[in-house]
């Protein structure tokens, strides 16, 4: 029988229980033979069998306690030895950030490889961030010129387009470097690389020429916008979220392509910064993945607000014309169209994963139908030391599940836990005006899923603090299960109706019944009270209630 014997230098002992406690914990590994464990020398001797166990697996034993690690000696470039990592991370976003965040804490040693976007992602770079601050901008122009009160005329606004987009590009600066490259200025064992990695096999990726290996890689490469397959598209100059953001001279008109919650977002931004706006979208309606009466809502607003919305109209075919672009559509009675856009087109058809230079078919990766990579709730693929996560899996594509993601594979990978991904209360906003709002399931959703429910929708011209602020957009939705009346779902649509969904999400996460919901105290004159209101209605007409119902 073979031998192997290692010694560890341990941080993080404070007495000689310390060192038995290592000792014990070691001991439950059936590969090894001795343990030797000093507090007063921060110590491990350990001798094993390599058959049965490797000093990879002893050191991520006691990496995965709460107050243990080994002090692992790095060169002063922060690489391990002939290029070899416990941990390669593919990417650059929240995710990869979040898992490197979580690697540092278990001193593992890790290279970040990234290559497209800046470090930071599509997040802080080229969406949530950028396109949140437009929206706000957006805002203040559209109520700097329309009032929800006859008494009150707004005088107009002077808006500078080049400088919103100078000062979004200011912020974006400054959060990637301050959430971002400043998180990791000062890890010991983290390396930083630019470039495309592209797998050899399965403990090797090849970047720039040069090879580097792993014991466990994480693939978090996002996603980047789907471009469609139409004749001449190629041909024009269309625009993405990523260039679209950076477009400092306002255009004289956008056409977008896709309804949707991103072309959503940039068409009630731009058109509030004073841009002529048209959707075309291929479907019967906006924002399609939920249920019509959200549809309805958003499109009302969006159609009183001047944007051009294009339902049903496919685009098949484009050209330039000097400064113009001719956009050639199929009409939902099946006849043809041309469009002409004097100004930019945006597409934004959805999103595909990036997995196309990662050499995948090397290692033989399992993906989705849709491109993207597989992985199950603890964020593992087909192959036991890679694991993915973010907008490149097939999970919802968000910042916060992406971050949550990140830091539970590495947990899963090198500290035993078994951390699973549990989005059944999941809540999310599209930001909009006004806003859509969700967690849970929806009635569409409930009945396929073969649930007995019952539906409460609450207007909110039905709600105290709407009425008084004569802003009486939207409706408040819950869906609850009729056997234990539990909340199984919500859809607010609201001005800032995001701000609602968190309660909603916690009430279907911890198994809140609707009495309950209908019981508890509500401050008075807030949209939260909506959701009181929304959970008396399951009995009550809300119309003969009154503003003390309870």
């Amino acid at each position: 029988m073979m031998q192997e014997t290692i010694k560890l230098d341990i941080t993080g002992m404070t007495c000689d229980h310390c060192a038995t406690g290592i000792e014990k914990l070691l001991s439950k590994n059936e590969g090894v033979k001795k343990t030797n464990v000093s507090y007063p020398k921060a110590t491990c001797e350990c001798s094993f069998d390599p058959a049965k166990t490797s000093k990879e697996e002893i050191i991520n034993t006691i990496n995965s306690t709460k107050n243990y690690r080994v002090k692992i000696e790095l060169p002063e470039n922060g690489n391990s030895a002939n290029n070899q990592f416990d941990l390669i991370i593919i990417g650059g976003g929240s995710a990869a950030f979040s898992a490197a965040i979580k690697a540092e804490s278990l001193g593992l040693t890790t290279l970040m490889v990234n290559g497209g976007l800046d470090f930071g992602g599509t997040c802080v770079n080229v969406g949530c961030v950028p396109s949140k601050n437009l929206i706000r901008a957006g805002e203040t122009a559209y109520h700097a010129t329309h009032s929800n009160f006859a008494s009150i005329k707004p005088k107009g606004v002077d808006i500078n387009f080049g400088q919103v987009i100078k000062d979004k590009n200011k912020l974006v600066a400054t959060l990637q470097e301050k959430k971002y490259m400043d998180v990791v200025s000062d890890f010991q064992h983290l390396t930083m690389l630019k470039g495309w990695a592209k797998f050899k096999d399965n403990k090797t990726i090849e970047v720039d020429g040069k090879d580097y290996k792993a014991l466990k890689f994480l693939i978090a490469t996002g996603a980047t916008t789907n471009i469609p397959k139409i004749e001449g598209l190629d041909k024009i100059d269309y625009l993405t979220n990523v260039s679209l953001f950076d477009l400092e001279e306002k255009p004289e008109s956008l056409t977008i392509m896709g309804a949707g919650y991103i072309g959503l977002e940039i068409a009630m931004a731009y058109n509030r910064l004073g841009v002529k706006v048209r959707i075309i979208e291929f479907t019967d309606r906006v924002l399609r993945t939920q249920t019509p009466d959200i549809s309805e809502a958003l499109e009302h607003q969006m159609r009183e607000e001047g944007i051009e919305i294009l339902p049903n109209f496919r685009a098949v075919k484009f050209e330039e014309n000097g400064s113009e672009t001719i956009i050639h559509c199929k009409c939902p009675d099946g006849s043809f169209t041309k469009i002409i856009e004097k100004g930019k087109v945006v597409i934004a058809t959805g999103t595909k994963a990036n997995t196309s230079q990662l050499g995948l078919e090397n290692i033989g990766l399992k993906l989705t139908q849709s491109g993207h990579i597989a992985v199950n709730e603890k964020m593992e693929t087909n192959l036991s030391n890679i694991y993915a996560a973010g907008d490149v899996t097939n999970t919802p594509a968000f910042v916060y599940t992406a971050a949550f993601e990140g830091k539970i594979a590495v947990e899963n990978a090198f500290s035993g836990t078994d951390n699973k991904a549990d989005y059944s209360s999941l809540p999310w906003v599209v930001f909009t005006d006004p806003q859509i709002a969700g967690a849970g399931v929806d009635e569409v959703q409930a009945e396929a899923k073969g649930i007995p429910f019952e539906v409460s929708k609450l207007e909110l011209k039905d709600v105290p603090r709407a009425i008084a602020a004569n802003d009486t957009r939207g409706f408040i939705k819950l869906i609850r299960n009729t056997e234990t009346d539990k909340l199984i779902g919500a859809r607010v649509v609201a001005p800032e109706g995001g701000e609602l969904i968190q309660q909603l999400s916690m009430a279907i996460k911890y198994g809140i019944t609707v009495q309950d919901l209908a019981d508890s105290f509500y401050p008075y004159l807030t949209l939260g009270e909506g959701i009181k209101l929304a959970a008396i209605t399951f009995g009550k007409d809300v119309s003969k209630l009154s503003c003390c119902a309870s």
